[in-house]
């Protein structure tokens, strides 16, 4: 077994274990920027939805993605067993890891859009689906070998097969599950329904920033000629750039510096750049994370001001961020980057690339949005809705769901009340 065999190995082990950790990031997220009486209902559902995926990815997904098939879906590969993988200069089972990592993170972002107010047991359900239905086919178009594949399609690290995916599959969830109790009024203008602890949400955006040079830098599979160290730079300039635009332009339109609006433009940053970072040089990176940085501010407001209520901002951070990042390479990628496709519309490359990403983005954000929305239709009818009751909702799904909150002393605060009440 050569040296460069066991590096690749290491390199990409160390960036399966960041992804994964990743996965606390977002629980620090989703449990910041929600309410405290649902925060280890969100913590604990994180945990076990991550399981079931991962289980899921060994039995199916990762044959439906890369297995040997036709150029819609793979057809072998199923109940992988540690066997090394042809053509890949790196240990079969560290490949396997890692791209089981990515499954879980786009089953994660996905289940953004069911914050506060979706059943447990339709979560479980839809981790499975999911994992079979949904994310499979478009991984394997793009990644697996597949028609977008074929076509010359540029993600690098999955702006696409992972973020908008999973914003796809929240978009479905938000429209069919409906708004959290109070966050719009009769006259449709939204109520700030704030979350219960920001620090967390700003510890979830430094590990996030932390795991994607795993999530990018890992995704070269390599440690030939140290190019990840270059990926890894661009990673970190799109977070950056998208960090501080959405804080000017907050700033500028709220006359104030607003915080939690930052801290998506750092994710939105992130998400933009995961699809070329690869592919552009380190100016356009930065471009491309600041234009990120202004798309989310706006998005977030669109999707509000339409009575969507999206409590951590998935379709904005993970799916308006994911098709720009996407359609960027398009317009970016050099002659010498890009080894996958065309040069972009600036490097010579004309149209061709840029209808390329287009595409991608059209076929890929359909099909993940029209097959949530039917396997959503179909388990609402099945268990008799998504959505715990409107008591339920209001007592909050650490109670409701797991008969204990995930905040001992504000169990024991209610507790005090509620005698207080029975005495007077």
């Amino acid at each position: 077994m050569d040296t460069l065999f066991l590096m690749n190995s290491l390199w990409v082990m160390l960036g399966a274990i960041l992804v994964i950790l990743m996965i606390g990031g977002f629980i620090l997220l989703e449990t910041g920027s929600t309410r405290m009486k649902n925060a280890g209902h969100i913590a604990g559902k994180t945990i076990l939805t991550f399981s079931i995926g991962s289980i899921v990815f060994w039995a199916v997904g990762f044959g439906l993605i890369f297995g040997k098939g036709n150029a819609l879906i793979g057809f072998s590969d199923f109940l992988y067993s540690g066997y090394d993988i042809d053509g890949l200069s790196l240990s079969g089972s560290v490949f396997f890891l890692f791209q089981l990592a990515f499954a879980g993170i786009s089953l994660t972002i996905a289940f953004g859009g069911f914050a506060e107010r979706a059943k447990l047991a339709v979560y479980l359900v839809f981790a499975v689906l999911f994992s079979v239905i949904v994310y499979p086919p478009i991984a394997h178009w793009i990644w697996g070998g597949g028609w977008l594949a074929g076509m010359g399609q540029q993600d690098f690290a999955g702006s696409t097969v992972v973020h908008l995916t999973g914003a796809m599959a929240a978009l479905a969830a938000t429209i069919l599950l409906k708004p959290r109790i109070g966050k719009f009024n009769k006259d449709g203008s939204a109520n700030n329904l704030a979350g219960h602890n920001q620090v967390f949400t700003a510890l979830s955006v430094l590990l996030l920033w932390v795991g994607w040079f795993g999530f990018n830098a890992g995704s070269t599979l390599s440690v030939d000629k140290g190019f990840f160290g270059f990926v890894a730079l661009n990673t970190n300039l799109g977070a950056a750039a998208g960090t501080v635009a959405a804080m000017i332009i907050s700033w500028i339109v709220l006359g104030k510096a607003d915080v939690p609006m930052m801290l998506n433009g750092a994710l939105a940053g992130l998400v933009a750049i995961t699809a070329s970072c690869a592919f552009v040089d380190t100016w356009a990176a930065v471009l491309i994370g600041f234009i990120s940085g202004i798309l989310v501010f706006y998005s977030i407001r669109f999707f509000e001001n339409r009575g969507i209520d999206d409590p951590i901002a998935a379709l904005s951070v993970h799916g308006t961020a994911g098709v720009w990042g996407t359609l960027s390479t398009g317009f970016f990628a050099t002659k010498e980057l890009a080894t996958v496709g065309k040069p972009g519309l600036f490097y010579g490359g004309g149209f061709h690339q840029l209808g390329v990403q287009a595409l991608g983005v059209i076929a890929s954000g359909a099909f993940a949005l029209i097959a949530s929305f039917i396997l959503l239709a179909i388990i609402k009818k099945a268990m008799n809705g998504l959505r715990v009751t409107e008591e339920e909702e209001i007592i909050g799904l650490d109670m409701s769901e797991h008969g204990s909150y995930g905040y001992p002393e504000l169990l024991k605060a209610e507790q005090t009340k509620q005698k207080a009440e029975a005495t007077v």
